[in-house]
């Protein structure tokens, strides 16, 4: 027990005084001889006793009343149990990923996050916010009271200690109340690794009512036909799908065709088919749990040629002119000495076709176009030189051959998932011929694999830079060496390293993910593009390569849908932005690895636990109490005892 005015006990010395009063009290009886004194005798000894007991009952009461009284004054208390936290700052970090939007017994999730801390917060409380999409430093309920209330979803998953660094950032070295409020969906250890479970840390974990969703997850083309295209939609249920799920396709706002999805599995894909123009619009469908993921934005330009060359004798590369014919490319073919170095870098794809030394100026030149966002096929010659062929791969990463071996090997696997592939089979066969080669290279390095031998190495691999693509064979395909022109792969194969996602197939950009885009246009030095739609615009990064121009988005833009590449008002290209389907899976709640911290079940709760612990017990209320007993027992005393 502690005093908060110690030096009023001092005055308990005063008790002394009672006690000197009482013994000054105490006097002799006098003896009184009479003659026959039975009686009375009896009667003296009976009142001496009685009056001695009474007049130590009111010492010792008035004695406990004066005590009681002074300790009063001086406040004793006990100490609190959290008294070391008392000058904490409260910081509150608020969940609002798109995972929020799933529907509790009182509503969304994050709805009712916000209501409670509206309704539970005192109004004299500061606090700092933070959610994924900012923050509110120093405040009160009433001053964001409409920004709380107006807290959109955000694609960012929730990270809490990436938000607490925020928090430690602005305020370096002060003591928080940490407050997380969070479903806990992809919650793991490493979020939660900054949070020190021996200070104050709160969660409260709403939890949805219904965890069942369906997503769409992609959109692509599924074939080209001359005149249409199909689309696959493919969509996923996390959940048990209980009813047929409404899937519609729209042009812009146009609808352009309606079904229905019954799932029998956890995926189902459906196809659309629709005219082979540009498209500028969105799948959406309708389901009772997340709306995030129900809208996929995608958009389609009406098909480019692209321009091919291919670099090596006329003769070895008919086969390729029977490939890229005049309805979709624009093929030229070229001996060695005959390139012109000023048309290469207006190519989509180039071709080095079994070039038995290929010169240091081309070498350079090639780097320079992959890097820009160029696509290289590289076929090596038979009896090509390995070192030279090493120098030209050693600007694409960090393949290399090695030594050809005059043994036959077949072709005999497919990487069925690799983009080449991805709209080719509509299912995985092994029943296929396989091609072979008589001679060939060792493939080696970190290059992904496309087709392999049976042994596992790579017959042809590929490497990215997220702009180009650079494809390696292993052996020379000429009919002497190889009959992997007669095989049924040479088209699709060549077909697709050919071609330039920026002039062909579909845009749908997701949020988030860093994703690049190169588009055919001249710009000036002070000149930039625009990326806007009817409600929105931003500029994104871009780079000038020439006569193309590279644009990184980032995080941008902060919502979903159908956006234009404009430049001077001239629209350059149509593109979509998606978001990420990371929070669809409700099921990924993730709420054991919080056994280690403070569950409660509303921000009310918090408030109390956190007063309770830092609130001293006042004691001075008892000992008032204390004084006014005994006021009352020495009136009794006074009173009833004789």
């Amino acid at each position: 027990m502690q005093f908060k005015h110690p030096e009023i006990l001092y005055f308990l010395f005063l008790l002394v005084i009672p006690v000197l009063v009482h013994l000054f009290q105490l006097r002799r009886f006098q003896k009184e001889y009479f003659t026959n004194v039975r009686f009375l005798k009896e009667l003296n000894m009976q009142t001496r006793k009685s009056s001695k007991i009474k007049k130590w009952l009111l010492l010792f009461t008035r004695l406990f009343l004066l005590a009681c009284l002074i300790i009063a004054f001086a406040q004793p208390f006990f100490k609190a149990n959290d008294s070391n936290n008392k000058s904490n700052e409260m910081v509150i970090l608020l969940d609002n990923s798109f995972s929020m939007q799933a529907k509790g017994s009182k509503g969304e999730l994050l709805k009712r996050a916000v209501q409670d801390i509206l309704e539970n917060t005192p109004e004299d409380q500061q606090f700092s916010l933070i959610t994924t999409t900012g923050a509110y430093w120093d405040t009160d309920v009433k001053t964001i009271q409409k920004e709380l209330q107006n807290t959109n979803y955000s694609s960012v998953p929730f990270h809490p200690d990436f938000l607490l660094t925020k928090a430690e950032t602005k305020k370096p070295n002060t003591g928080k109340d940490i407050v997380v409020i969070t479903d806990a969906v992809n919650l793991d250890t490493k979020n939660i690794s900054s949070l020190d479970s021996g200070k104050p840390v709160y969660f409260i974990v709403p939890k949805a009512e219904n965890k069942a969703n369906v997503a769409v997850d992609s959109v692509y083309i599924s074939q080209t036909l001359d005149n249409f295209y199909e689309i696959g939609v493919t969509l996923k249920t996390y959940g048990k799908a209980d009813n047929d799920v409404s899937v519609a396709l729209y042009n812009g706002k146009e609808l352009a065709a309606k079904t229905l999805a019954k799932f029998t599995e956890t995926s189902e894909t459906l196809t659309f088919t629709i005219p082979k123009k540009d498209f500028h619009g969105h799948v959406s469908i309708s389901d009772n749990s997340l709306s995030y993921d129900n809208d996929y934005y995608f958009s389609i330009t009406k098909p480019e040629k692209s321009n091919v060359l291919a670099i090596g004798e006329n003769a070895k590369n008919n086969f390729l002119s029977r490939i890229y014919t005049e309805d979709d490319f624009v093929f030229t073919s070229s001996e060695l000495g005959a390139v012109d170095y000023n048309s290469l870098e207006k190519q989509d794809a180039i071709i080095l076709n079994e070039l038995k030394e290929i010169p240091q100026a081309l070498i350079t030149t090639l780097k320079s176009f992959y890097a820009k966002g160029g696509n290289v096929v590289i076929i090596p010659a038979t009896d090509g030189s390995v070192q030279n062929l090493n120098s030209l791969l050693s600007g694409f990463g960090n393949a290399t051959l090695q030594a050809a071996t005059q043994t036959e090997r077949q072709i005999t696997k497919i990487s069925f998932s690799h983009p080449l592939y991805q709209t080719v089979f509509e299912k995985k066969t092994d029943n296929f011929q396989y091609p072979k080669v008589n001679s060939a290279y060792t493939l080696s390095g970190t290059a992904l694999p496309v087709l392999s031998y049976a042994d596992q190495t790579p017959f042809l691999a590929s490497a990215t830079n997220r702009l180009g693509n650079v494809y390696i064979f292993s052996a020379a395909i000429n009919k002497q060496n190889s009959n992997f022109q007669n095989s049924p792969l040479i088209v699709p194969t060549f077909y697709n390293m050919a071609q330039n996602n920026g002039k062909t197939g579909i845009t749908a950009i997701t949020i988030g993910k860093n994703q690049s885009l190169i588009i055919d246009a001249l710009l000036s030095k002070d000149e930039v593009v625009t990326v806007k739609n009817e409600e929105a615009d931003f500029i994104p990064m871009q780079q000038i390569l020439n006569n193309k121009i590279k644009l990184s988005f980032g995080d941008y833009p902060e919502t979903a849908g159908n956006y234009s590449v404009v430049k001077n008002n001239e629209v350059l290209k149509n593109v979509s932005f998606n978001y990420p389907r990371t929070e669809s899976n409700l099921s990924l709640q993730n709420e054991n690895i919080l056994k280690d911290y403070t569950k409660t079940d509303s921000v009310s709760t918090v408030y109390n636990d956190i007063k309770s612990q830092r609130t001293a017990s006042e004691l001075w209320k008892w000992f008032i109490i204390g004084t006014l007993v005994f006021l009352l027992l020495e009136l009794f005393i006074q009173k009833f005892v004789k």
